[in-house]
């Protein structure tokens, strides 16, 4: 007896669905520099336009973790792509690198269109949010593999900038000012943790309103990533940025020390501004100290920008008239690593 593709699990014809469905999505993001259409084996991206010196291309790669247990419980999809972009467009553009294009790696073990289209909706959105194009991506459906009902989302983002634009911190001093730019809650990291803390398989639970919360857990934990792009290619125009760290996975205590010289740390004032409910609620239920806590999640801050402390107040102001809600988070003296006060 003959055994099909279609017999082992994997029904081409479901990929051909999807594709359709997403296609309004994907075209939405190009710009006049993508050349092609969606379909071919690769994608075409023209930088002939992007009047530099010396260009260099940025690049970074991320997923969104296991973020996208609530996805899958929630039964809600349509903004776990804006995580993925956000984990490689923030990266790339801490190095004051423009986003240019973005592509993404979806795996699972039964495709169901309507699914993946609504996840592609969602990269689409960030990368609207980023002002990068969509230029392509991968969807492997592997029977057998992932359970039914679940899918793995990864992604890359490749970003341009002009050799001397590139920020690295090898300027910053003692006595730099670090400004803080507020994030819109956990982000897509740290979710083993939060789903030991909250839960993943009840979800009449995560949809009811929590007092501490001051709104669903399941509210609060899908909440999208903030894709900063827009906003640090407008001040790092008017503005001399140092240095700018991604508050990602490792939390203030692993990421700030990565744009710090030697000999020079950062000492945070964590009574600057209000931590948000979600993290004090974690604290509490982990029972975990400020250390371990600030090691582990953003605590309210997506992004960490250093200036000199004359250029403190106009950063602030620039952030401010692009949409950011901002605070004087600290400033970097002698010494290494974090230093919370």
């Amino acid at each position: 007896m003959a055994i099909s593709y279609k017999d082992s699990g994997v029904d081409v014809t479901r990929g051909y669905k999807a594709v359709e469905l997403m296609k309004k999505h994907v075209k939405s993001t190009y710009t006049d520099n993508v050349i092609g259409d969606l379909g071919s084996f690769g994608g075409f991206f023209s930088i002939a336009n992007e009047k530099m010196e010396e260009p260099v291309l940025v690049a970074g790669t991320d997923g969104v973790g296991t973020k996208l247990k609530y996805a899958f419980l929630l039964e809600k999809h349509d903004t776990i792509g804006i995580d993925a972009v956000a984990m490689c467009v923030n990266d790339i553009v801490c190095q004051g690198a423009k986003p240019l294009f973005f592509l993404d790696y979806y795996a699972c073990g039964r495709l169901y269109p309507e699914a993946e289209a609504e996840v592609v909706k969602g990269i689409a959105e960030g990368c609207k949010q980023a002002g990068c194009a969509l230029i392509g991506g991968e969807t492997a459906e592997m029977p057998g593999f992932y359970p039914d009902g679940e899918y793995d989302l990864a992604g890359f983002a490749v970003g341009i900038v002009d050799k001397k634009k590139v920020i690295n911190g090898k300027n910053i001093a003692v006595g730099d000012v670090l400004i803080g730019l507020k994030s819109t809650g956990v982000h897509s990291n740290g979710y083993s943790l939060v789903r030991k803390l909250f839960g993943d398989s009840d979800k009449v639970a995560l949809e009811k309103y929590d007092e501490e919360l001051g709104a669903s857990a399941a509210e609060v934990l899908l909440k999208p990533t903030r894709i900063y792009v827009k906003s640090i290619l407008e001040l790092v125009s008017k503005v001399e940025v140092k240095g700018i760290a991604h508050i990602t996975g490792g939390g203030f205590i692993e990421n700030i020390p990565r744009i710090l010289p030697e000999g020079v740390a950062a000492e945070i004032d964590t009574k600057s501004y209000e931590v948000p409910a979600v993290f004090k609620v974690m604290q509490k239920r982990a029972g975990i100290t400020d250390e371990q806590i600030y090691n582990t999640f953003n605590m309210g801050i997506g992004m960490v920008v250093c200036v000199a402390p004359e250029n403190a107040e106009a950063a602030m102001e620039s952030l401010k008239a692009t949409g950011e809600e901002v605070v004087l988070l600290g400033k970097t003296v002698s010494g290494n690593g974090v230093i919370l006060k």
